[in-house]
């Protein structure tokens, strides 16, 4: 059994439903079912989306790692009010609208690291599941119809709604802050629409209740129970989906089966711009593409890891430049310590000190800020291995470094790749061919013995987002 495998056992999630934190058990050995809420596609994906993407990118990849067969389910919303009201304005079909943001966000998917999920459900695939799961609600006198045709569940009808969100029924009042619908055929003002009756110019199904289309909520329930079974392992998604999507999504599939619905719940923090949430709303919000025109994807990445992933995370230029130096200072230990020697994965450098301190961060809630920060104990190393001339011992721990950001997916470029590249292809950055001009220019003028000219040469590419670095094995380059 691997090191890491043997690291199962001390597994601890926390869990939003009884906001603690307790030691993870499957409910198959060996083997966990999870799903996350995934993105609306009527428009690109922003930063929140990103953090999602990410965040559970690497808590799947370290459940791999320890040895479990992960099925990892994100689902896609294809049809919604605002996927309707976008095709229209843009006088395109609702299926050009979103197989043409589904592509872009694998795009950004990629640029960001993130392997695909096992399984990526679409709403509009899943039409008479969720037609099924209404029937066994308004069978169970959970649900009921409106006057108007709609389908609504009935919240005073399921004991435990609120549970998730903390909330209670009786506390819950129309006009709260709350956005809650109004229409008069409503029993309860936080009742939730199951069945939409279609709009003559809406796309629509065919069902008993009449022509119509699904509400959110009942999407999500159908599509996890149709490709994980009525109670699985962990369900996850955005802070903000705790209430009223995932409480929601708990009171028809719990009502309906009379099962628990998922065992753990996982919630990513916001991303605050100004120490506000970012928000389309607020008109404060980035995509994910405008970020990477101005930042390395992997920066990206890096950044979010560099926070847990239930803390808010402040979003800005700053911080994003910080990262960026920090990533630099991993590359710049490799690329120093693999002129000497092969770096490699090792996968006994999970047995190592630093790899028994990265598995037991990981351990603790995918505890990422503590991972990387073992990950720049091994760059200490690697720098005074350097420094006193133990050129093996130094290639070794960048092999060990190597292994251990793997599973977070940074630092597995070449060195020479990430420092030097142009973030963003600026038009008025330095080729690299001129870079390696001036770098000659410099040279001979070190060779002529005219140092002015050298560190005039040295300070002009520094204001222009170069920086050199001298050493054993020649002058190489960098972009700041």
């Amino acid at each position: 059994m691997s090191a890491l495998r043997q690291t199962q056992s001390q597994l601890q999630l926390y869990d939003t439903l009884s906001a603690s934190k307790r030691p993870f058990k499957p409910i198959h050995a060996g083997q966990i079912g999870i799903y996350v809420c995934g993105m609306t596609v009527y428009d690109y994906c922003h930063m929140g989306h990103a953090r999602v993407m990410v965040g559970f990118d690497v808590i799947v990849r370290w459940l791999r790692a320890i040895g479990y067969q992960v099925n990892y389910v994100r689902n896609i919303t294809d049809i919604d009010d605002k996927i309707i009201q976008r095709a229209y304005d843009n006088g395109e079909t609702i299926t050009e609208l979103t197989d043409r943001f589904i592509t872009a966000m694998h795009q950004d998917e990629q640029f960001l690291g993130c392997q695909s999920p096992n399984i990526e459900p679409r709403a509009t695939e899943h039409i008479e599941n969720m037609q099924h799961l209404i029937d066994v609600l308004l069978t169970k006198n959970l649900a009921y119809q409106g006057s108007g045709g709609d389908v609504y569940y009935a919240i005073e009808k399921f004991p435990n709604y609120g549970k998730l969100s903390k909330r209670h029924v009786d506390d819950m009042q129309a006009g709260a802050s709350e956005r809650v619908s109004t229409a008069e055929d409503k029993r309860h003002p936080f009742d939730f629409v199951l069945w939409k009756t279609a709009k003559p110019s809406e796309p629509h199904w065919q069902s008993p209740w009449g022509l119509g289309r699904p509400g959110w909520h009942i999407e999500c329930s159908a599509m996890s129970t149709c490709c994980l079974g009525e109670t699985f392992d962990i369900h996850g998604g955005g802070h903000d989906l705790q209430f009223p999507h995932h409480e929601n999504e708990i009171a028809q599939s719990e009502g309906a089966t009379g099962k628990t619905y998922a065992n753990h719940w996982m919630h990513m923090g916001f991303i605050n711009i100004d120490g506000e949430k970012m928000s389309k709303s607020l008109g404060n919000f980035f995509t994910i593409r405008e970020v990477v025109d101005k930042f390395h994807p992997e920066t990206i990445r890096f950044f979010l890891l560099s926070s847990h992933y239930r803390s808010p995370v402040n979003f800005s230029d700053t911080a994003l430049k910080e990262s960026h130096t920090a990533l630099s200072r991993i590359y710049q230990s490799l690329k120093s310590a693999e002129n000497f020697g092969v770096i490699s994965i090792m996968p006994n450098a999970w047995e190592s000190e630093a790899g028994q301190a990265f598995a037991k961060a990981m351990n603790d809630d995918f505890n990422t800020p503590k991972a990387v920060s073992v990950l720049f104990s091994v760059v200490t190393e690697i720098n005074r291995a350097m420094k006193a001339g133990e050129y093996q011992k130094a290639t070794q721990e960048a092999s060990t470094l190597k292994t251990l950001a793997s599973v977070l997916n940074i630092a597995q470029s070449s060195p020479h790749e990430f420092l030097q590249a142009n973030i963003g292809n600026k038009p008025d950055g330095l080729s690299d061919a001129e870079i390696a001009n001036k770098i000659a220019q410099r040279q001979q003028a070190k060779a002529q013995k005219n140092f002015a000219k050298a560190d005039a040469i040295r300070d002009e590419l520094n204001r222009q987002g170069i920086e050199l670095e001298d050493g054993r094995m020649g002058t190489t380059w960098r972009r700041i």
